[in-house]
Formats: structure tokens, C-alpha cells, sequence
């Protein structure tokens, strides 16, 4: 299907939404400093008079939620886990009710009442001179549910759109409006810091919620609301996959070769029900979904330390003030943009996806070492930032999209627009489990080291390799299938096998990088 103007509008729409999203995330990270300031006892006034009915404590120090200062930064690490916590249980359910209820509606119920939290939060508490530590946890969670509502409907309206033969580049841009999004915020903030951070609420929570009132009137989630027809590669799978069957590693069954049982029985997979919303048990039981999930948790928890503590590292290593620190951190986003885009584009020309990630994830061990020893130089610390954001931060754009959204399409459930945003649900909310548990195990092991940053970049690097390991089964097969596919030549070259030579990819059956599914069996 060529592309029309719906294409181009579903892909801003989309990109804005989670944008906004992320916008309003990147908001509290980047005013804690200054929350902390406002929540916490300020010194006397030296001007003021010494007696204490000039300035009794309880009148200057009534907004105060800590008796002393340093007692903030224990609750702005609960604010944290309690958000990822609730975000990840949450995007289970929203990639359920994402494919059950209209997504244009579930989106934008989620953008404006998410705003209307943010609001509360921490422009309403603060004008009332509401504060009481319980209040901002219950709505925090609050936030982190409404939330959850975006990531797995907005890729699920993507992969709607777009085919499998150009996602990898479509939605490795795409997936660079989280990283749009955390600039966008912090550009937000440190434009209307100055008059106080309850209107650095104020202006990201209401951009959401008018994004919010445009998707509702202007988004279209699937071209058969418009009478156009789904992407190609997909509605082709969908027709063939009545005449045919599948085997376990992604290739037609010519019936030569018995695959492991997934769906159904009989040693088949069996078709899923194209008008039925898939179950969680049937979308985890999809080849790749749980390695992909559990590499996901890792790599996320890796990201999202990046995204929450990055300008608080800045500022306490080297000493950077916080505006310095909050400008320094754009780099990683930047990384990520680029490094998204990149790996989609090699990706949809191997026609894999895995065989790119893993070099990435090899190279982002190194690159994660060397930032740790980056010296106190604005110049060299964002260009090695750069660098990690490349490849850890881009990695985790492709997988989160381009590979959820083909995890989501393939065989068993190709043509099927009501698995996607379970799948991606899935795989999005693994992910938060373990950047959950990240907010909680990195300022733990920085306090036991002292102070010292470099344990907390070791356990980066372990847990970079890990996400290596859950899908290196993915990898070994998509090499052996790299060796079908191709010839290589003194004199020609690298080139495809004869069998491969003429549009294979766009009339394959299965997605490619679906495979190995006795793996998760």
C-alpha cells in the first residue's frame, strides 16, 4: 500500500502524543532539585529578628513535608519506584484494553486524565498549600496507570499503518519521540523554572491535555476506518496463512519438518482468531515475546537510570549546576535518536532484527566503561554521553517499537489488529519491572560505595550483557538463516541466494526475526 496523507498524519499524531507523554515524566526528574529545596526546612533568615515570636519555626516551615533536610531524597526515590511500579502494571492492562476498546479513545482518555494528575501534583497542591507525603504517593501512582496508556496504543496504531518492510526505519525514527519528549520537557522546565515548579507542571500538563482533545477528534487508528487497506505484508500474511501452516522458526512447514506446539495442538501452530482479542497467555506465548520481554526488563532498567538519575549524577560528580546538568543530559536523547534510526535502517535491509542488536549491545559494554571515567569536560562528556546513548538508548527504541510491533504481526497472528497492543503491553511492562527495580538498586549501591558512581556503571555493564544472553538464541538462529539467504564471492560480492533473489521478504510468510520458538516453549 503506497503511502497517503493519513500515513504522515497517524505518524505526527502518534510521535506528539508519547512525546507529551514523556515530557510530563521528564518534568519531575528535572525539578527535584528544587522540590527537595521547597519540601524540605530552609536556614533562618539572618535579617529576622532572633526571638522566636518574630519567626516562630512552625509559621516559616508550615509547607515543609521533612523535619530537616536530606529526609526528601529517601521519598523522591519512593515517588519514583512507586510511578515505574504502577506504570508497569499498568501497561499490561492498557495493551489489553487497547485491543479491545477503540485506541484512539483509550489514548486519549489517558492523555488528558494523566494531565489532570500531573496538575494536581504539583501545580493545585502547591497553590492551596496542600502537602501531605500520602496524597502525593496515591496520585503518583495514579499518574504512572494513566500513563501506561500511551506506549502500547500508539505503536499498535503505527504497526497498523506501516508494513514490516520499511517499519524498521518508520518506526526507528518514530521511536524518537520519547527522547523528543525528554527534551522537550526539560526545555519546558528550565524556560519557566524561575517563577516557581508549580507552573513546571503547569505548561507540559496542559500541552497533554490538549494533545489529548486533538487525538480524540483527529487521530485514525487502523486505514479500515478510512477504507484503505491494511499494509501489505500484513494483509498478505493474513490471506496465506489460511492455506498454510508454520513451523517453530519462522519458515513455511512443507510438512518435511515437525514444529514445537505454540498456540495450538497437533504440533502446529494454530491461527489466531483475526476478529478475537488475544489473551496475555497467548500474546507471552508468541515465538520471541518472552525472550524479548525479559532482554527488555534489563535493558530498560539501564535506560530509565539514564532518564531518572543522568542530570543528578551531572550535578553531584562534576559539580555542574542544575540547568548545566539538565542541558548535558539532552546528549543521551540525541544518542538514542540517532541510534534508533540507524539499527532500524540496517535492520529492514537484512530483513533482521536481532543480528543488528547484538553487536549494539556487545559495543555498548565498552562505551558504558569508558563514560564512567569521562573527565570533568562538557565537550568530552557529552560526545562519550553521545555514544552511549547510540547504542544503549537506541537499542532500546528498536526493540520497544520496530520489534514489539513485529512480535505483534507475525504468522499466528498476522492480520489481526486486536494483538499488538497486548504484545506490546507485555513487552513494555516486563520492561518496567525492571527499571522499577532499577530506581531502587542504583542509589543502594551508590550509598554503599560511598558516593562512588563506578559500581553503578559495572551494574550497568552487567545487566547490558544480560540482555545480550535473553536473546542470543534469537541471534545464533538468525545467522544460520543470514547463511540460506546469502552468497558470498571473491568477485561479486555479498549477495542473495537465488532462492531469496526476487521480493522474498515482502512475500515471506513469517517475519524473520521470529524464531527459535522451542526456546520459550
Amino acid at each position: 500500500m503506497a503511502w497517503t496523507v493519513y500515513h504522515g498524519i497517524t505518524f505526527v499524531l502518534t510521535f506528539m502524543s508519547y512525546a507529551f507523554f514523556h515530557a510530563t515524566r521528564k518534568t519531575f526528574s528535572n525539578v527535584k532539585t528544587t522540590v527537595s529545596e521547597e519540601w524540605t526546612p530552609s536556614p533562618y533568615n539572618e535579617t529576622q529578628c532572633n526571638n522566636e515570636t518574630c519567626r516562630p519555626y512552625d509559621v516559616w516551615n508550615s509547607h515543609d513535608l521533612f523535619k530537616k533536610q536530606g529526609e526528601d531524597t529517601e521519598f523522591l526515590g519512593v515517588l519514583d519506584a512507586a510511578f515505574m511500579i504502577s506504570y508497569a502494571v499498568g501497561l499490561y492492562i492498557s495493551g489489553m484494553l487497547g485491543d479491545r476498546f477503540n485506541l484512539r479513545l483509550v489514548l486519549s482518555f489517558g492523555m488528558c486524565t494523566s494531565a489532570i494528575c500531573v496538575f494536581v501534583f504539583g501545580c493545585l497542591f502547591e497553590w492551596i498549600h496542600f502537602y501531605n507525603k500520602y496524597m502525593y504517593v496515591l496520585l503518583w501512582i495514579l499518574n504512572g496507570l494513566l500513563q501506561s496508556t500511551g506506549w502500547p496504543t500508539v505503536v499498535a496504531v503505527m504497526g497498523n499503518w506501516f508494513g514490516r518492510s520499511s517499519r524498521g526505519f518508520v518506526l526507528g525514527l518514530w521511536s524518537a519521540c520519547a527522547s523528543v519528549g525528554n527534551i522537550i520537557g526539560a526545555l519546558m522546565v528550565s524556560s519557566v523554572l524561575n517563577y516557581g515548579y508549580d507552573y513546571a507542571f503547569l505548561v507540559p500538563s496542559s500541552v497533554l491535555f490538549a494533545g489529548g482533545i486533538l487525538n480524540f477528534f483527529a487521530l485514525v487508528p487502523s486505514p479500515k476506518d478510512v477504507g484503505l487497506p491494511m499494509a501489505d505484508e500484513d494483509q498478505q500474511k493474513s490471506a496465506d496463512l489460511t492455506e498454510e501452516e508454520y513451523d517453530s522458526t519462522g519458515s513455511v512447514n512443507t510438512g518435511q519438518v515437525e514444529s514445537e506446539p505454540l498456540l495450538g495442538s497437533n504440533n502446529r501452530i494454530s491461527r489466531v482468531d483475526t476478529e478475537k482479542a488475544v489473551t496475555l497467555r497467548e500474546a507471552a506465548c508468541l515465538p520471541g515475546v518472552a525472550l524479548y520481554s525479559l532482554a527488555y526488563a534489563c535493558l530498560k532498567l539501564v535506560n530509565y537510570s539514564f532518564f531518572f538519575w543522568l542530570p543528578f549524577y551531572l550535578a553531584n560528580s562534576f559539580k555542574w549546576s542544575e540547568s548545566t546538568a539538565d542541558t548535558v543530559s539532552i546528549w543521551y536523547d540525541i544518542g538514542g535518536i540517532i541510534g534508533g534510526t540507524v539499527a532500524g535502517v540496517i535492520s529492514d535491509r537484512f530483513e533482521k532484527r536481532t543480528i543488528i542488536v547484538i553487536p549494539m549491545l556487545i559495543l555498548a559494554i565498552p562505551s558504558l566503561f569508558v563514560y564512567s571515567q569521562s573527565p570533568k569536560n562538557l565537550t568530552i562528556n557529552g560526545l562519550l554521553m553521545t555514544i552511549v546513548g547510540f547504542f544503549v538508548g537506541g537499542v532500546s527504541n528498536l526493540i520497544s517499537a520496530a520489534i514489539a510491533a513485529d512480535l505483534g504481526r507475525q504468522g499466528p497472528v498476522a492480520g489481526n489488529q486486536k494483538a499488538l497492543a497486548t504484545v506490546t503491553g507485555i513487552i513494555d511492562g516486563t520492561g518496567s519491572v525492571g527499571a522499577a527495580i532499577g530506581q531502587l538498586l542504583v542509589p543502594a549501591i551508590q550509598k554503599l560505595s560511598d558516593g562512588n558512581w563506578v559500581p553503578v556503571f559495572v551494574f550497568f555493564m552487567i545487566m547490558t550483557f544480560l540482555t545480550g544472553v535473553c536473546i542470543f538464541p534469537l541471534f545464533i538462529t538468525e545467522v544460520k538463516d543470514i547463511k540460506k539467504r546469502y552468497v558470498c564471492s571473491w568477485f561479486r560480492g555479498l549477495q542473495r541466494a537465488p532462492l531469496y533473489s526476487d521480493n522474498s521478504f515482502e512475500n515471506d510468510d513469517e517475519p524473520v526475526i521470529i524464531s527459535a520458538a522451542d526456546q520459550i516453549s
